[in-house]
């Protein structure tokens, strides 16, 4: 009991009595080895839109033994175009499409007996409640970047995924990259000397989101996509129509994202935290520029290194400076100095390696199947999401803050405390597992 307040108190309760889901799936859950029936592990998208998309086309092309069978999506427009689009990849992979299946309730898609693991492409203030439901109903669970929206929400979904003995696979899938696993693998092993600096190029902090109301389409159950969040009233910058083609911009705003700093934040912070070896930890100082700014955030660690987020002169970029030459690396390029041949170089046999991974789906299939842990685990997407998340925490409360990685908390500040979670609206309750 006391172990559970403790818990409770740090993720900081806000609603009670969230439905409990507890269907057992058609696997032994946690068991070793686990292969589905025929051999094929059936998947339940949530979330629809246009990365819900994009991802389905993903897992059709690398992963022919995953097969969708279900989908959900509060937007009905969006959820019919996505079930068409399945059944073609189906079809095309030689499988049934009568047993597609729309659902309107993420809970009812997890109340499916047939769905071994779900798909989470939902907007970001959902993640910890449908993958916290998700463990509960004994699924595995693939989540989009960023993991979460508050460290308090990160942390429930790693102990969910724990306590119920899940695999998560978070979408941070560069480190299923080449050029970002060759990058990091420098830096580790001394090809630029001791790092001493870290430059990470991303868009904005978090903003309020000041939209006027506007009157949702019929096809959208708009109580229902805001969810646990914060009541607001619709607004098509949020949710745009099925015809336009376009990452939504909710991802911008206070309670539904967190800015660029953590939607892309999560794939470059990532990098920067993987080549240091801090995937279980993060800064211990977080230190905002003297006057209110959208750069120039420090972030210290205890070694002594200081990842900066500045325009260092590439965009969505990450730029290692060391003692002896600089690392610098985006999706479009990787680039070593002084000596230019370290980016092609093959390492020595003696060098450390970290995972490999050149498929970020099959990965995730292959611990599924060994029921062990991927290469962007829930404990890995949780410390990325949490140094995104207090970045815009120190923007915001405009102070120096020290931080303790293992205790999750900060010192001696009790306002900032506050911040590491947020309250959850109705019967919605992301600690309730």
């Amino acid at each position: 009991m006391n172990e559970k307040l403790n818990r409770r108190n740090f993720l900081g309760k806000a609603a009670l009595g969230a439905a409990a889901v507890t269907i057992i799936p058609r696997h032994v859950m946690g068991g070793k080895g686990f292969v589905a029936a025929n051999d094929r592990i059936n998947l339940g998208f949530i979330g629809t839109g246009k990365q819900g998309g994009i991802l389905l086309n993903y897992f059709a092309d690398n992963c022919k033994d995953l097969v969708p069978v279900a989908a959900c999506d509060v937007y009905k427009t969006k959820l019919d175009r996505f079930v068409e689009q399945a059944k073609t990849s189906l079809a095309k992979n030689g499988h049934a499409t009568a047993r597609m299946q729309a659902y309107e309730k993420y809970r009812d898609l997890l109340a499916n007996p047939d769905v071994d693991a779900v798909v989470i492409a939902a907007p970001d203030h959902w993640h910890a409640q449908m993958a916290v439901d998700a463990a509960k109903a004994g699924k595995d669970i693939y989540c989009e970047k960023p993991m979460a929206l508050t460290v308090a929400e990160g942390r429930a979904m790693v102990e969910a995924t724990r306590k119920y003995k899940r695999v998560f696979q978070t979408g941070n899938m560069q480190r299923s990259w080449r050029n970002f696993r060759h990058a990091v693998e420098l830096v580790r092993n001394g090809y630029i000397g001791e790092i001493k600096e870290i430059n990470v190029s991303v868009g904005d902090p978090v903003i309020q989101c000041n939209l006027p109301s506007q009157k949702a389409p019929e096809a959208l159950n708009w109580d229902l996509w805001v969810g646990p969040s914060l009541y607001r009233d619709f607004h098509a910058e949020l949710a745009p129509p099925v015809e336009v083609d376009v990452y939504p911009n909710w991802r911008n705003y206070r309670n539904f994202g967190g800015g660029m700093v953590t939607d892309w934040g999560a794939h470059m912070f990532d990098i920067a935290q993987w080549a240091m070896g801090m995937d279980e930890s993060g800064p211990v100082e977080f230190i905002p520029p003297e006057k209110p700014a959208k750069r120039g955030l420090k972030m210290v660690y205890e070694n002594g290194v200081v990842v900066n987020h500045v325009d260092w002169g590439d965009f969505n970029a990450v730029q290692f400076i060391g003692t002896e030459g600089k690392v610098e690396i985006s999706r479009s390029f990787l680039r070593t100095f002084p000596n230019e041949k370290l980016a092609e170089q093959a390492l020595k046999e003696t060098d450390e390696r970290v995972y490999y991974s050149d498929n970020h789906y099959q990965d995730w299939v292959k611990a599924m199947r060994t029921r062990e842990k991927p290469i962007s685990d829930v404990e890995t997407g949780h410390r990325t999401a949490s140094m995104c998340n207090l970045a815009n925490i120190a923007y915001e409360l405009q102070r120096p803050l020290s931080w303790d990685p293992k205790k999750e908390e900060f010192k001696n500040d009790q306002f900032a405390n506050l911040m590491r979670t947020r309250p959850f609206r109705g019967q919605w309750d992301f600690t309730d597992f």
